[in-house]
């Protein structure tokens, strides 16, 4: 019995001392550690993460052979909006524009660019069977009689004049080739009216028979607001293509008829 219990005294002993060595073993050196993050940044480099793209560079364009100033011709069709019942407008009503322009490329972007000129702008608006008193000195407002069932003119219009500088904002799609590229632009026109007359053609009686056959004119800008801003827009292709434009103040002044507001639209020609 003695035997025994001395044996097993000593496997309890060393049993317990191999247990302890195992719990007391040093932890997982540093080069672990250093392998994972080698491993991290060799993922990183294999997706692309710490190499970005470099930037495209900007495309150059070469305006060497493109014009600093053009000419710029608009004809469209004009009418007045807001124009109440008792104003008879009708017929091809048209204007007539002439520009000379200038062209400023951006430097951060070439397709951009601004536009400044000056011209001179017409419109013609077509009454039926109607006057419009634009002489009548004793008169404190524009009169717009009705002469359906009285004497009348065969073809009566008014005619206004303008000297206009145009201001655009521009965006060409190939800056370098303006005769062949879409081009679109927006703007506005500043103008000052240099002339107001009326010009009628061929009196008639209330059966239109024919009473006598000359020409009248009639000038004068006493009932019109002679200051003129209008929005612009255009679109191109080439030398070739459409405007807008829409005056933003009112024709006649406020205290000598209706407001109304003069629009445009038709066939710009043009090099930029």
């Amino acid at each position: 019995m003695k035997k025994y219990f001395v044996t097993a005294l000593v496997l309890f002993a060393t049993t317990t001392a191999i247990f302890a060595q195992k719990r007391h073993k040093t932890p997982p050196n540093q080069p672990i550690a250093k392998d994972s993050a080698a491993l991290v940044n060799k993922a990183l480099q294999a997706s692309g993460a710490n190499n970005p793209e470099p930037a495209k560079p900007k495309k150059i364009w070469d305006l060497s052979k493109r014009s600093a100033d053009h000419f710029m011709f608009e004809l469209g069709y004009d009418n007045w909006a807001g124009t109440p019942d008792s104003i008879h407008i009708q017929g091809f009503n048209r204007s007539a524009n002439f520009y000379v322009m200038f062209d400023f490329p951006f430097k951060t972007d070439q397709r951009l660019s601004i536009g400044v000129g000056l011209g001179i702008g017409s419109s013609n608006i077509f009454f039926h069977q109607q006057e419009v008193l634009v002489a009548a000195y004793s008169n404190q407002s524009l009169a717009f009689p009705d002469e359906s069932t009285t004497n009348h003119y065969k073809k009566f219009k008014l005619v206004t004049t303008y000297l206009e500088a145009p201001v655009e904002l521009r965006f060409a799609l190939d800056p370098e080739h303006m005769d062949q590229s879409w081009k679109f632009a927006i703007g506005t026109k500043i103008g000052l009216m240099l002339s107001a007359y009326t010009k009628a053609k061929d009196l008639l009686n209330p059966a239109g028979g024919t009473i006598a056959n000359y020409i009248q004119k009639e000038s004068s800008t006493q009932f019109f607001n002679t200051p003129k801003l209008a929005g612009t827009v255009r679109v191109s292709k080439g030398v070739i293509g459409v405007f807008g434009q829409f005056q933003a103040n009112a024709l006649i002044k406020s205290s000598a008829g209706p407001s109304v507001f003069p629009y445009s639209f038709g066939i710009v020609v043009s090099g930029l």
